[in-house]
């Protein structure tokens, strides 16, 4: 096991909600309209601290699709997951991309001190599917 570097996004950031890792930009936000089995869900470009697991088939509420879950660097908290492949033309546009849950991420913005850390709203909407 290697040596974890934590890549420091500049600006605004959106972070794992349980230990404060930067994962993803706001200028990489491709929808907010996304869901989960937990609520809600963003839809990203790109993604950092992140680790990948393994590939799976899933069908989800759009189509079968292959996925990865994807958990932060340095906690191990699962945040979201990672499309890989989708089956049906028109989800062709997930290819690539990352879907973090928004019961497990904060804005800075929401939550700009850690002091303050467990005032922060939980963020999830419930189940969805």
């Amino acid at each position: 096991m290697g040596r974890v570097f934590v890549v420091e996004l500049d600006g605004r950031s959106y972070r794992c909600k349980f230990c404060r890792t930067h994962l993803a930009l706001p200028d990489d936000l491709v929808s907010s309209s996304f869901h989960c089995r937990r609520g809600k869900a963003y839809l990203f470009n790109d993604a950092v601290n992140i680790t990948v697991r393994a590939l799976e088939e899933r069908l989800m509420l759009s189509g079968m699709h292959t996925v990865a879950d994807i958990f932060c660097c340095c906690c191990g908290q699962i945040v979201g997951w990672k499309y890989e492949a989708a089956y049906e033309k028109s989800q062709k546009y997930k290819e690539g991309k990352f879907v973090l849950e928004r019961g497990r991420i904060v804005d800075e913005i929401d939550c700009a001190s850690e002091v303050y850390i467990d005032t922060c709203p939980s963020m999830s909407d419930g189940e969805d599917a």
